[in-house]
């Protein structure tokens, strides 16, 4: 026998995206169910990097005393871009009077879930999403099975896809699970996280002759840090010593400080958007929608952008039975995403070296640069990006 659960909106996917869209919908008095395939301690446990954009902190605020994303996290006015041997700050504040939070996604995670669940949301963990019935009604449907696999379905007045890059929902709103615009690089970053006190109190991107490095932070006593691979690399490859000696030698004239490396992995680069983000009554937000390479910090920031304007659209729909919000979601959530696609693809093409670059593509990119780093209109273009543009209405 099956179990029909009757709610407004249905999220498939716990993540930011849909934990925080519940949320927003709270607050405006529309009732959802939240469903994820994950254990809630899945969900919170998995480390994730997390550059959080002033915007998105600004909206994680109204968690109240939940959100611990300016108290835990620690705000960063700058970045440094480093090549040739040298570092070049790039100033936040001075050029666009804005900051970014370092806070990781599974830090995020733990607020949400907490203020989720404080809050009274019907959220159920290890329930699978099989699909989606009737998207073009008034009624549409999600098929799942409970955590012990049992028939469950969720009617609901709309349904939104928040499951990440592996989306249920994708087939129903783009017709195939793989439906949308691709691209794949040809490097990836291996990743090591390390008990060490921080190499530098600023995000370090370095461009250098053998490859990418991303020396990042986590904590006072644990740190984050990248290097340009190979997509197939094996992460048992590497001892501990050449693990470093790879990454402190593409980031000259700084000295990394070393310690015992607990973690470590290979991150693949791709960038995607779906062909649609909404048909009938199902739309997609995040990674269900799109997904970006890692060097621009866009991945969690755009799927909260998505969510703000889906919350709005949703709103009027389901309070003022007005369908224009949602009618325009798919048009102004582009925009952002494609401009955001933009950016990333360009910070990765600015500090990656390709495998096929050639000596005049490697002078041509010093001379981008320095282009960006000795214009006070690159350096505010850069920061404008990394920050996030305001929201717009």
């Amino acid at each position: 026998m099956t179990t029909t659960v009757r709610t407004r909106v249905a999220i498939i996917g716990a993540g930011p995206a849909g934990l925080l869209l519940s949320h927003l919908l709270d607050e405006a008095g529309i009732a959802s169910v939240v469903i994820d395939q994950r254990s809630r301690d899945e969900i919170e446990s998995t480390i994730r990097a997390g550059i959080l954009e002033q915007g998105t902190v600004e909206l994680l605020d109204t968690l109240g005393a939940h959100s611990r994303a300016r108290t835990v996290g620690h705000r960063h006015d700058g970045i440094e871009l480093r090549f040739e041997g040298e570092g070049h700050r790039i100033d936040f504040a001075a050029s666009v009077g804005r900051a970014v939070w370092l806070y990781p996604q599974h830090e995020v995670l733990k607020d949400l879930v907490a203020a989720r669940l404080a809050a009274g949301q019907d959220l159920r963990f290890g329930v699978t999403a099989e699909g989606i019935a009737d998207a073009e009604t008034s009624s549409p449907r999600v098929i799942a099975r409970d955590a012990d696999g049992q028939p469950f379905e969720i009617e609901a007045e709309f349904v939104v896809g928040s499951d990440g890059s592996r989306s249920i929902a994708r087939a129903t709103v783009s017709g195939s699970s793989q439906g949308g615009f691709f691209r794949e690089y040809p490097f990836a970053w291996f990743g090591i996280l390390c008990e060490a006190p921080p190499s530098a109190a600023e995000l370090i991107y370095s461009n250098s002759p053998d490859g990418f490095a991303l020396v990042s932070q986590r904590s006072d006593t644990v740190q984050r840090m990248y290097f340009q691979c190979a997509p197939d690399t094996d992460t048992a490859a590497f001892s501990e010593e050449q693990l470093w000696d790879e990454l402190q030698k593409r980031v000259p004239g700084t000295t990394l400080k070393q310690g015992p490396i607990f973690q470590r992995d290979v991150l693949r680069f791709r960038s995607f958007v779906a062909h649609e983000l909404r048909r009938g009554r199902v739309a997609l937000v995040g990674d269900a929608a799109h997904t970006v390479p890692p060097t621009g910090a866009k991945g969690m920031n755009l799927a909260i952008a998505d969510v703000r304007l889906l919350a709005d659209a949703l709103r009027r729909l389901l309070l003022e039975g007005d369908e224009r919000g949602l009618d325009t979601y798919p048009e102004k959530a582009l925009r952002r995403i494609w401009k955001a696609q933009h950016f990333s693809w360009w910070m990765t093409s600015l500090l990656h070296v390709a495998p096929d670059a050639t000596d005049f593509d490697r002078r041509r990119q010093v001379g981008e640069l320095r282009t960006v780093v000795e214009s006070e209109h690159g350096r505010a273009f850069l920061a404008e990006a990394y920050c996030g543009w305001p929201f717009t209405d």
